[in-house]
């Protein structure tokens, strides 16, 4: 491990609440994935199994936010355990109800029961922002390490969650992602050495953490980019299935993570200099392009390839996303502002395998990468025209310690380099 990352991991208890967050998020590669696995593997209906799949983001969007907002009013421990046992006991009917072949509606209905799923990397950069509040390095390197293990997630999830669909028994990678579930929070939540402590209730202003109109520009942003997962999901598992090797879509989609975890890795290495909007600008503007190749592929070997390079771009824009929610959003709300943008992210997946499993059934999975390639188009649109919110000085940004740093030092004797004003 070079010594940036290895140094990150010296106070006690990192190590630990950092492998806990990597069992809690595997799920967040897996239970999707393996919906529409097991749903096509059962019913061979990919509007169906895309249908379910949108439900279970959007679910997981509308719930994300409110549980970070209790968690940052009364902590983890005791929100996120009752969370995550009524998620898992939703999977378990969707898994039941999908198996007995009940009506179509009660799989929507589980589905939308299994989104009330914490969000665990939330939790677990909540945890480094608290450790290394006022070191902007530390905090870009821990950054960039979860962003890794996200990664390292995407790799081995779609792995594992689609070849037991099928390989063992169809019902089998849900299944196992809810195990994952439970044993990574339950693991999380009993670290409470470091665990951030609440917020006083009178610090908790009324209102949302998405009042804040730099974090609207991000969110709304991240709805057309995680349209582009959403829907290369659906529509390499319908690929690979018409190219007779259904079970290499886990291999595929796996080389697509591979590509963002080294550059992710790469960039936590790095101490670059300016203002983190103008790399996020840039970041989307890449992954839009990147998108293009896809619609020139014809066998699996190249759309590995087009997805490795596609997948350079992530990592490093979901680490400059990060810091700027630390700056536009108010410390009291910040497990909350960084689940918005997880949130939006689970609204363009739901829109994105949603539109993708239409598209297949339609018209086959060769032009269900247009859906992608259109999704990318509009997240360097929107980032573009809201980049003025996101810029240095914008109204409602604070000055964090990256930003202090970068224009070399505090701007008065009274200002914290965490943005706050003492005396």
């Amino acid at each position: 491990m070079p010594s940036p990352y290895r140094a990150i991991f010296g106070p006690p208890g990192t190590k630990s609440f950092s492998a806990a967050g990597l069992l809690g998020r595997m799920p967040l590669s897996m239970l999707g994935i393996g919906v529409v696995t097991m749903v096509s593997q059962l019913t061979g209906r990919y509007g169906l199994a895309g249908a379910l799949s949108a439900t279970l983001a959007l679910s997981a969007a509308l719930f994300g936010p409110q549980i970070s907002r209790l968690v940052d009013r009364y902590g983890q421990r005791p929100v996120l355990r009752p969370a995550t046992l009524v998620s898992v006991a939703a999977v378990a009917g969707l898994l039941i109800s999908a198996q007995q072949r009940w009506a179509d509606w009660t799989l929507f209905v589980f589905a939308a029961g299994a989104g009330c799923v914490p969000s665990v990397g939330s939790m677990i950069r909540a945890r480094w922002a608290e450790l290394y509040r006022g070191s902007p390095r530390e905090l870009h390197t821990a950054y960039s390490w979860e962003s890794i293990v996200d990664e390292c997630c995407f790799i081995f999830g779609p792995i594992l969650s689609i070849g037991l669909c099928t390989v063992w028994f169809p019902e089998s990678g849900p299944l196992l992602a809810a195990v994952f579930l439970v044993a990574g929070v339950f693991w999380l939540t009993a670290q409470r050495a470091t665990e951030p402590v609440p917020h006083p209730r009178e610090q908790h202003a009324k209102g949302s953490a998405l009042r804040s109109r730099g974090l609207q520009v991000l969110v709304a942003t991240f709805v057309s980019t995680g349209a582009i997962f959403g829907a290369i999901d659906v529509v390499t598992v319908a690929f690979a299935e018409e190219e007779g090797h259904k079970g290499a879509a886990s291999l595929v989609l796996a080389v697509y993570a591979l590509g963002s975890c080294l550059a992710g890795a790469v960039f936590g290495l790095l101490h670059l200099k300016g203002h983190p909007s103008r790399r996020w600008v840039v970041g989307l503007c890449v992954m839009a392009a990147s998108m293009v190749p896809l619609q020139l592929v014809g066998s699996l070997p190249l759309l590995a390839v087009a997805l490795f390079v596609a997948g350079l771009s992530v990592a490093p824009t979901m680490v400059t996303t990060m810091a700027l929610v630390e700056e536009h959003v108010p410390r009291a709300k910040l497990t909350e502002g960084m689940t918005w943008t997880s949130t939006g992210l689970a609204v363009g997946v739901a829109l994105g395998s949603s539109a993708a499993g239409w598209v297949v059934d339609a018209a086959g999975a060769g032009r269900g990468y247009l859906v992608p390639c259109v999704a990318g188009v509009l997240a360097a649109v929107v980032a573009l025209a809201g980049y003025r919110r996101l810029r240095p000085g914008a109204a409602g940004a604070r000055p964090t310690a990256t930003t202090i740093a970068e224009r070399g030092g505090p701007a008065s004797q009274d200002e914290h380099p965490d943005g706050e004003r003492v005396s």
